[in-house]
């Protein structure tokens, strides 16, 4: 078959070198936004921007960042001339004075003919710099009650930020640094995660070359098409970070995959309308022939129009894919995978077509009710009732047969317990991390969970162990019918449990048990 027809009719699957000459453009026909006009060079949304979150007029806003452009370039100037004896710098609360560390009476001389205030200091910025590495370069066996470090100019020192009740395990890490004089623990409450969110349409990378598109959130990962990746090749978000696994994959024929998501991408009921916003995703009840259809994807952004038909076959150079659904709407390169809806129920994720955005063209989506049955998969929603798969349309379905209820458990007896049992609650797209956002120790073997979620209200639970300078999951299941249990056969080490809302909101229960 001429490979000349990928041009016309074909995957929607970025190459390498298309994927770097591709933004997110508009949609089609918008006008360019008109910025509004700068006040003294300030652009007024950042002078709103000031005002809500420091409590600034328009006035104080603006000579404060006349003041910051003067002691940014004040600070280059002096750190040049003052070498060795530089001790770092900081503006002060006020926003208007600025600080200048400096080691030696010379230099504090030169900071006043700046302008600034020179504070005398025991160390120089690079000496402060070379603790901190060697913490750095010793970052892989820091407990995870160490919540991080960093050089802190105004008091000279480097701070290893210990979470409460782990002072010691924070002062054993601050002896990587060397000698103790300028290395102090400071206790917070912080526990610092990459805030990474899996939305449907948004952009990934396979294997670092490819570019495809986020079809709809499930538990664990998403889905996508397959002609996207084959099992085992690895995504990262249009960010870089690392991102999953091609877990299943099936084109031709169907096209279709799932990818698994790492712990540090949160799965949401969302798609991505590349407007500023997303849509909620509330259900996937296919929507029938002649209703409106909507797409999101990478390349060209939300793009609408009507279903045309279903169980349409296409015949691609690759082969046939059978049981696709006809529309009117146009996609480009890079679109592949990306999401289909109508209204708020999703119907599919994107295969192939003909034509582009700028003719108009044909697309075909594979239904994502079969992508959620084969692969026994849970589509995650942006809120209310859990949305199981519905059956395919005309689809041959035998019912399974019913299950025997179980029974129901005593009033105040939550049917779920273990050595340590913790009570929270949750929210749709939310999670927590338990015990008490801390973590515990097993010597390795069996460990086994449990969790409850009130009617309405659907959580996934994950077991989360302690590597590679990381939290990582091991395990994880969802709840059905209120409850789930958990059990996994682990090495010694340390562990944690991160309840994930899909659902609802309401109270959750979780409890462990570690032999």
């Amino acid at each position: 078959m001429d490979r000349r027809r990928m041009t016309a009719i074909g995957v929607l699957v970025a190459a390498a070198g298309l994927t770097a000459a591709v933004t997110l453009p508009s949609f089609a026909g918008e006008e360019p936004r008109r910025a509004a006009p700068a006040a003294d060079g300030v652009a007024p949304e950042v002078l709103d921007a000031l005002g809500r979150d420091l409590s600034l007029t328009r006035d104080q806003a603006v000579r404060r960042l006349k003041t910051e452009r003067w002691a940014a370039g004040t600070v280059s100037r002096l750190r040049t001339e003052l070498g060795a004896g530089y001790g770092g710098s900081w503006l002060g609360d006020d926003g208007a004075t600025l600080n200048v560390a400096v080691t030696d009476a010379a230099g504090a001389a030169r900071v006043t003919a700046a302008g600034a205030v020179p504070k005398r200091v025991q160390r120089g910025v690079a000496e402060l710099d070379a603790v901190k590495t060697r913490l750095d370069a010793a970052g892989a066996d820091a407990s995870p009650d160490i919540a991080g470090w960093y050089v802190d100019v105004a008091s000279n020192s480097v701070v290893v930020v210990a979470r409460p009740g782990a002072e010691s395990a924070g002062r054993r890490f601050a002896a990587a640094g060397g000698t103790a004089g300028p290395v102090r623990v400071r206790t917070a409450d912080e526990a610092p995660r990459p805030l990474f969110d899996v939305r449907g349409g948004d952009a990934f990378l396979i294997n670092d070359a490819g570019r495809c598109s986020v079809g709809f959130s499930v538990v664990g990962g998403f889905v996508t098409a397959g002609h996207c990746g084959r099992p085992g090749d690895r995504t990262t978000g249009s960010n870089r970070v690392a991102q999953g696994t091609f877990a299943a994959s099936s084109f031709p024929g169907d096209d279709w995959a799932v990818v698994e998501t790492n712990g540090d991408w949160t799965p949401q009921g969302v798609v991505n309308d590349f407007n500023g916003g997303t849509v909620p995703v509330n259900g996937s009840t296919e929507a029938p022939v002649g209703a409106s259809i909507c797409r999101s994807g990478s390349t060209t952004g939300t793009r609408c129009g009507v279903v045309q038909a279903k169980n349409a076959t296409v015949n691609y150079p690759e082969g046939t894919v059978t049981g696709l659904t006809r529309t009117d709407v146009c996609a480009e390169p890079g679109d592949s995978g990306g999401a289909w809806l109508s209204g708020d129920q999703a119907q599919g994720v994107t295969s192939g077509g003909s034509g582009d955005c700028t003719r108009g063209g044909v697309t075909f989506f594979q239904p994502v009710n079969e992508i959620l049955q084969r692969n026994n998969l849970t589509l995650v929603t942006a809120g209310g009732q859990p949305a199981p798969a519905e059956p395919p349309a005309g689809g041959d379905q035998t019912a399974p047969p019913a299950a025997t209820p179980p029974a129901e458990p005593p009033a105040g007896d939550t049917g779920c317990t273990g050595q340590v049992s913790r009570t929270g609650r949750i929210a749709a797209g939310r999670a927590q991390v338990q015990p008490d956002g801390r973590f515990f120790r097993v010597a390795g073997g069996a460990q086994e969970a449990c969790v409850v979620a009130p009617d309405g209200t659907r959580v996934v639970l994950e077991l989360q162990r302690f590597t590679g300078g990381a939290f990582r999951t091991v395990a994880r299941v969802a709840t059905a019918d209120g409850a789930a249990t958990l059990t996994a056969d682990t090495p010694a080490g340390a562990y944690r449990y991160r309840v994930v809302g899909l659902s609802g909101a309401g109270e959750y229960t979780v409890a462990f048990s570690a032999r």
